[in-house]
């Protein structure tokens, strides 16, 4: 009788937490997953990103700009570096590319209908985007080492924060 009482409790907790999930969305890596993981992270909103690339070939290096503050470079420099900066507004609403063993290309699509496209299209295709239709791009998380072997993402709702000692 326990078994059910906490089983049902479980399975009760479960629905009431996924009504509130829909706001936030994880797409998990592809890629061959090999090398050290890491986590790009910010407390403000994705102005930018660089991506770059080993010439006509892989995707070799990422970095991410929140806000002001640029986050440590995941991967090596190398050849080409492809940055884009975001508008007052705008939000990466889409990633896709192509995969092997590392990621061949990266697309980063915004929701003012921009993109960034960096690497060579080859391999396996992948499509990520969050489930809310408000969220937007807010971690990338995954394995590299001189080369970006995976990718995932992350997607929430942007809530700025908001210093409470500030108002009047």
């Amino acid at each position: 009788m326990l078994c059910v009482a906490v089983f049902s409790l479980l399975a009760l907790s479960a629905v009431a937490v996924s009504g509130h999930d829909s706001e936030f969305s994880f797409i998990a890596p592809v890629g061959s997953g090999s090398g050290t993981t890491y986590s790009i992270t910010g407390e403000d909103r994705i102005t930018a990103i660089r991506v770059w690339e080993r010439y006509s070939s892989y995707i070799t290096g990422l970095q991410v700009c929140y806000g002001l503050i640029w986050s440590e470079r995941v991967g090596r420099e190398d050849n080409t570096i492809h940055e884009m900066e975001l508008y007052d507004g705008e939000r990466i609403i889409q990633v896709s590319g192509k995969y092997t063993s590392y990621i061949q290309s990266l697309v980063f699509v915004t929701n003012m209908s921009r993109s960034l496209f960096v690497g060579q299209p080859s391999g396996y295709s992948f499509n990520m985007f969050p489930t809310h239709e408000q969220a937007e791009l807010r971690f990338l998380s995954g394995r590299a080492s001189s080369y970006i072997s995976s990718i995932g993402t992350h997607w929430a709702i942007f809530t700025p924060n908001t210093n409470d000692t500030m108002s009047n």
